[in-house]
């Protein structure tokens, strides 16, 4: 990429963005974490229907709506709450529709577990009789899952998996051994959920016959407790299984279920015991399943094709990689149709891009190359062999929709806007639903034929740009630098509101700054940021090293040794900060959440010359505190890289510290555990420093809920008012 493109782009949104937004109405905290005032519309809870010419909608929690994709027509309304007068569909929050299309399952009194996992109460609803009946009467449910012909519910409860027939009305138990904080049977653990995003342990073959599920034993997984108060006389422990780097992970088995004959067959997925499977999925051939695997230190992966009947194994596909390979996605591998292909992602050639492969294990062609990395794979449409996927467009603050055949010849990008974009196709891959926007456009949803042709708008957003036309709103820009190791770094900065060059503003930079993250990006967003700039801060974002969208060369330099480059980074971004002459050189702070936290305490503690204060929410204070998975990825074990673990962990450098710094966290945190914060503190206070410390009770990693969001932000901001 060469730097003056980045430039140019730079200063036509800088001009853009001027003409867009008018002066006017201050935003205030109210507005951003109360009212909502600058929420944008979108199209939500979209299911593409079996024809590829329909798709339903699921709106206001109410309504799930059946509309034509070529003319916007609604076609019928398929549910609604108000034609039932069943107390628990007052707070419907998702569905499901049965591969036939003749059942909806309906998700009521969902409570959630940990990210991603909940309870639920769920009912089937027949479409055709409009009957609606429970799932199940026993108890909450647990990842309900139709049948390929929609007559069965495969869910769990109690850690055990329930296979419930709704022709015949039949529940029947197919584990028993589940057990809280033991055995889990059809659903992942902890670090599963949190690191690989397995939403599921179950996984129906395609012609219905069998259910293949994962088995965790957690026995020897170490337990962590918090307490939780809930205004309650006596405190409550609650415990659960939280394997630490370096520590005992669950044995985790695969086994399938055979509704014909009862039995349970045991998969092979080799005989070490210390490692990962990622993924189960069916292949097209109802008699395979595909296994994902990976060794402890996720540096070499393979893809492994069961015998359903037998559970015999062989490796279709393996790959190593120098330092570590990116976590599977519920599209990897990708089976093409047809039965006779699949794809995977890579990095091979110092890029992430796709691959096409036959059943034999042959590679067929590289399907992507360049430096337009892919970030997602869309789908496959087989019939005409092509594949959809989004990459980086031409610098890695913007993305693009694109298209390629399967001799992997010509890409082509069919999303028409600069900026950042995504897409939900049909079923038939005949249309897509577009969504995109930029730093000058408000989040646009559009509908496009394959060939990228616009059919229609879905949503524009024209009222809430119409309504923020009546706010004076801070200009934002991108720049890039170099540092002294001649490493271009690109960045955004919010200016203060009638900004003036011959003046010195305070600066606040925020930064993730996590592996593969990215939070410099061409997108529509009004926030703090925009809240700050109002108030008189200049407001600055840098990805550094170890970000994505950049290559691997990039994002890998940072394995072995998290914080390192990152911090190196962050500081230079805050030198050259220094040099410009509307920046106040000796007001200058930091501050980040989760990943972004760590990295705001270690940037004050190691850079304590330019920094004046940080914000650390959340944050990782020691990597030896965090999960397996995770960290081990980027780090190793810490039995082999002691000092990677050691050397950049802010416990470690406390005595540095010259600023200020606030330190908050939620008490009810099970992904960066608040253990994190209070070992922070009290090394802070054996080495005589001074900070400000505000915990949540109960709260969670995203520190929510009620009136917390708005306490959270008035807490930080009156803090950046009252030390920068």
């Amino acid at each position: 990429m060469k730097k003056y493109r980045f430039i140019v782009l730079a200063s036509i949104l800088a001009i853009s963005t001027c003409s867009l937004f008018a002066q006017g109405q201050r935003i205030t905290l109210e507005d951003l974490f109360r009212k909502g005032t600058f929420n944008a519309k979108s199209v939500r809870g979209i299911t593409s229907m079996n024809d590829g010419a329909s798709y339903l909608a699921f709106e206001k929690g109410e309504r799930i709506v059946k509309y034509s994709y070529k003319t916007g027509e609604e076609l019928s309304i398929l549910f609604d709450v108000k034609e039932h007068e069943l107390k628990a569909l007052e707070d419907l929050s998702g569905y499901s529709i049965s591969p036939n299309e003749e059942r909806i399952l309906l998700e009521t009194e969902s409570e959630a577990i940990y990210r991603h996992s909940f309870v639920a109460t769920y009912f089937v609803y027949d479409i055709s009789t409009k009957k609606i009946t429970p799932l199940s009467s026993e108890g909450k449910q647990q990842l309900a899952t139709f049948s390929p012909n929609g007559n069965s519910v495969a869910f769990v409860r109690g850690n055990n998996i329930f296979i419930k027939s709704l022709i015949t009305n039949e529940e029947k138990q197919i584990t028993f051994d589940g057990e809280f904080n033991h055995t889990i049977n059809g659903a992942a653990d902890w670090v599963y959920e949190e690191e690989f995003a397995l939403t599921t342990g179950m996984q129906w073959s395609p012609d219905g016959r069998r259910l293949a599920y994962y088995r965790f034993d957690e026995s020897r997984v170490k337990t962590f407790g918090m307490a939780t108060y809930n205004n309650k006389l006596y405190p409550e422990n609650y415990e659960f299984k939280y394997p630490k780097a370096g520590e005992e992970n669950s044995i985790v088995s695969v086994h399938v279920f055979d509704l014909q004959s009862g039995l349970t067959q045991k998969m092979d997925v080799g005989e070490e015991t210390d490692q990962y499977i990622a993924r189960i999925k069916w292949t097209k051939n109802a008699e395979k399943l595909s296994l994902v695997r990976l060794n402890r230190l996720q540096n070499k992966i393979d893809i492994l094709i069961a015998d359903a009947a037998t559970g015999v194994s062989s490796v279709l596909f393996s790959e190593v990689n120098k330092y570590f390979i990116e976590e599977p996605n519920d599209n990897y591998p990708t089976f093409t149709d047809d039965g006779k292909y699949f794809i995977v992602p890579s990095e091979r050639d110092g890029f992430e891009h796709l691959y096409l492969y036959n059943m034999s294990g042959k590679l067929v062609t590289q399907l992507t190359k360049g430096t337009n990395e892919v970030k997602e794979l869309y789908g496959v449409d087989s019939k005409r062999k092509m594949v959809y996927y989004q990459a980086i467009d031409d610098n890695p603050v913007r993305t693009a929709v694109f298209a390629v055949g399967f001799d992997g010849k010509k890409p082509q990008k069919i999303s028409p806007i600069s900026g950042s974009n995504a897409a939900d196709f049909s079923s038939t891959f005949d249309y897509y639903i577009h969504f995109s926007s930029s730093i000058n456009q408000l989040p646009k949803v559009t509908l496009h034929d394959r060939s990228g042709k616009l059919v229609r708008t879905l949503e524009d957003n024209s009222k809430l740009k119409e309504l923020v036309k009546g706010f004076a709103m801070p200009q934002k820009e991108f720049f890039s630098f170099k540092t002294s190791e001649n490493v271009e770094l690109y960045g955004y900065m919010v200016k203060p509101l009638n900004f003036d060059a011959t003046k010195k503003y305070p600066v606040l930079m925020y930064q993730y700054s996590g592996p593969g993250s990215q939070s410099v990006t061409d997108r529509w967003r009004i926030g703090w940021d925009e809240y700050l700039a109002t108030e008189g801060y200049l407001v600055v974002c840098v990805d550094g090293r170890g970000t994505g969208g950049r290559g691997e060369a990039f994002k890998k330099i940072t394995y072995g040794q998290l914080g390192y480059y990152e911090t190196i980074d962050q500081i230079e971004a805050a030198k050259y900060l220094q040099t410009l002459p509307y920046v106040s050189a000796e007001r200058i702070g930091i501050w980040g959440w989760s990943y972004g936290g760590y990295m705001s305490s270690l940037c004050l503690f190691k850079g304590a010359d330019v920094f004046s204060m940080a914000i650390a929410v959340a944050p990782v204070t020691n990597w030896r505190y965090y999960d397996s998975i995770y960290t081990e990825r980027f780090m190793g074990l810490p039995q082999t890289n002691p000092a990677g673990y050691d050397d950049n962990s802010p416990i470690n450098h406390v005595e540095k510290m010259k600023g200020k710094l606030l330190l908050v966290h939620g008490t009810g945190d099970d992904n960066v555990h608040v253990q994190n914060s209070v070992e922070l503190a009290e090394k802070l206070i054996q080495a005589e420093k001074q900070f400000t410390m505000m915990f949540y009770p109960d709260k969670n990693h995203g520190i929510y809920g009620g009136n917390t969001r708005m306490h959270l932000y008035t807490l930080l901001s009156n803090y950046v008012r009252e030390n920068l």
